[in-house]
């Protein structure tokens, strides 16, 4: 007896490939390709590259609904700022987005002010079923607002920090060396009297830049009077005044490196409202190498920390280890550290064979 029968449609009727066409390819079950696709570790190296294999041949792209069906829910990853440089944020930005849509993560972005309103923030994330959180600078330093999440038993991952925290996976680069090599970099090209602007003090990363800077000095034998330090807040508006204090003195440096790159564009317009050419007069160096160091005139030398790729990396540890936790398993916090590197530009040169002879408006 003839019987009909309504199938579903496969890969060749409805001209779109499935989850089953590429476990039945890859030689596995569609929950293996699940958690292939959802970047699990409970999966072989020879099956995960066997998925991977069937997952390009097929061009199969996954989606929400699929990934749903297969068991796994959408990770939910909560990005904390409070970054006072708007330069700094727009990289912390994109990469991180950039990561999360590239393995369809939902990012949450919410601002998170010191002493404030952490714990509401906090709470109401959590509250929304936040599966973890990354916290960029300052943030990472924070330690009311680490405590709390320690407490809580929630993970993070700190991005930036100059210190890590041992309860807590972390992205960096060598603050330390980094200042260190630029300072070196200074003093090789025949700077003796060099002024530095220091970073937020309630971040320990501006602590690794100091630092860097003083050994740097003293293994070149090299004097640092307290008025050639003089502290900033990481902002354009305190790099300005910064300068101004360092540009005002008898006998001014000939040669200031700033914390970071806001701080340091803000020193080269202090230059020119004096009629100070840099780098003739006056050498300026930098650290981040956020956009602003690339659209001034003339364009910063400075420290290259690759902020993009460091939230790239924080959300993808996050999402491992949440990933980890799902799978019934406890992860071990990580700490990685990124290569840095001391990018030339023009804002730095020998020092001038003749100064330009100090003028001083009345600054704004």
């Amino acid at each position: 007896m003839a019987s009909s029968t309504t199938k579903k449609p496969n890969r060749r009727q409805s001209g779109q490939p499935t989850i089953a066409d590429v476990a039945r390819l890859a030689n596995c079950s569609p929950m293996t390709v699940s958690r292939v696709i959802n970047n699990e570790a409970s999966v072989r190296q020879e099956t995960r590259e066997a998925v991977q294999a069937a997952i390009a041949q097929l061009n199969y792209a996954p989606n929400r609904a699929a990934r749903s069906l297969a068991g796994a829910a959408q990770l939910r990853i909560a990005l904390l700022y409070t970054n006072p440089s708007a330069s700094y944020l727009s990289e912390f930005l994109m990469g991180s987005l950039e990561e999360a849509s590239k393995t369809d993560i939902h990012l949450v972005v919410e601002r998170c002010e010191f002493d404030k309103d952490e714990e509401r923030v906090v709470e109401s994330l959590i509250a929304s079923g936040i599966d973890g959180f990354v916290l960029p600078s300052p943030l990472c330093d924070e330690q009311k607002l680490l405590d709390l999440l320690a407490e809580k038993g929630l993970r993070a991952v700190l991005v930036g920090p100059g210190k890590p925290d041992k309860r807590f996976s972390a992205v960096m680069i060598d603050e330390y060396q980094a200042a260190f090599d630029m300072t070196k970099h200074i003093i090789g090209l025949g700077h003796r009297r060099i002024g530095f602007i220091i970073g937020n003090p309630h971040q320990t990363a501006s602590g690794q830049r100091l630092n860097g800077f003083l050994d740097a000095m003293h293994a070149a034998d090299l004097d640092v009077p307290d008025k050639m330090l003089v502290q900033g807040l990481f902002t354009y508006r305190s790099g300005f005044d910064a300068a101004i204090r360092l540009l005002d003195q008898p006998e001014p440096p000939s040669a200031i490196f700033a914390s970071n790159d806001d701080m340091a564009a803000a020193t080269v317009a202090v230059a020119y409202r004096r009629h100070l050419e840099v780098p003739v007069d006056l050498s300026v160096c930098g650290f981040d190498d956020t956009a602003i160091a690339s659209t001034i005139w003339p364009e910063l030398t400075t420290i290259r920390q690759p902020i993009a790729e460091m939230s790239r990396k924080a959300v993808e540890i996050l999402a491992r280890e949440t990933r980890t936790i799902r799978s019934g398993k406890s992860p071990k916090p990580t700490e990685v550290t990124l290569d840095y590197q001391l990018v030339r530009r023009q804002s730095d040169a020998a020092p001038g064979l003749a100064r330009t002879a100090m003028r001083k408006p009345k600054d704004a």
